[in-house]
């Protein structure tokens, strides 16, 4: 059952060590069949080095599994949280990538500083609320997708397609597993980026003019970067 999507995610999760965004099994990442609203992730726990495309879990939107003979991780709930919440979305990574993470812990969005930052995210990438007590105790892996979406609302997470949950770790997305990876490498650098300067300069600010040219020119509806597909 979808084949061509467990080779996508196995090949997804294996960048990520490749990518240097994970240690030991800190990390995973799913795609969705829209057609089937089927998801297929990593299973919990298990050593990069040992996985195979039949270790990928099938999962329904409900988390209830259709195929596989192991355990999905364990941040299932908030990936098909993310799901449901953002249809546009093909694919989900959580890392705890050093820079990113850090962000998180501190409780900071990591703000649009540089070109570098507005070429693949338009706008500041948010840190969550803060998790009751409740979201915590009752359904936390599905509250912490809840708090994803709230930190969205008018914004286009396709946009943006990266967040800080507070205290936890980054989840980023895209229209497919790879481009989620993608994203996520993209994010861990200008997490990195933001530190330092930061650190240099703690008042700076960012040309708005140059956010949008950034932006644009390889995301508008005139986009030039690159290579016509």
């Amino acid at each position: 059952m979808l084949e061509h999507v467990k080779q996508e995610v196995l090949r997804a999760n294996l960048d990520l060590v490749k990518r240097n965004l994970v240690i030991l099994t800190w990390g995973n990442v799913s795609a969705i069949d829209r057609q089937t609203g089927l998801v297929v992730i990593k299973p919990s726990g298990v050593e990069y080095d040992n996985m195979k495309a039949e270790d990928m879990v099938v999962v329904d939107l409900d988390g209830n599994v259709v195929e596989g003979r192991l355990r999905p991780s364990s941040d299932t709930p908030t990936h098909l949280a993310i799901y449901r919440h953002f249809p546009e979305v093909g694919g989900v990574v959580h890392t705890h990538s050093t820079y990113a993470t850090a962000w998180a812990q501190a409780g900071l969005s990591i703000p649009n500083i540089g070109t570098t930052h507005a070429d693949t995210f338009h706008c500041d990438i948010p840190c969550t609320e803060e998790m009751s007590r409740e979201q915590i105790t009752m359904a936390y892996e599905a509250a912490t997708g809840d708090i994803i979406a709230d930190a969205f609302v008018g914004k286009d997470p396709m946009h943006t397609p990266a967040v800080l949950v507070k205290h936890h770790g980054p989840f980023t997305w895209g229209k497919s597993a790879d481009e989620a990876v993608y994203n996520a490498v993209v994010l861990e650098e200008v997490a990195r980026m933001a530190s330092i300067t930061v650190a240099l300069n703690p008042k700076v600010e960012m040309n708005a003019d140059l956010i949008e040219k950034h932006y644009e020119r390889k995301h508008g509806a005139n986009a030039y970067y690159g290579q016509k597909k």
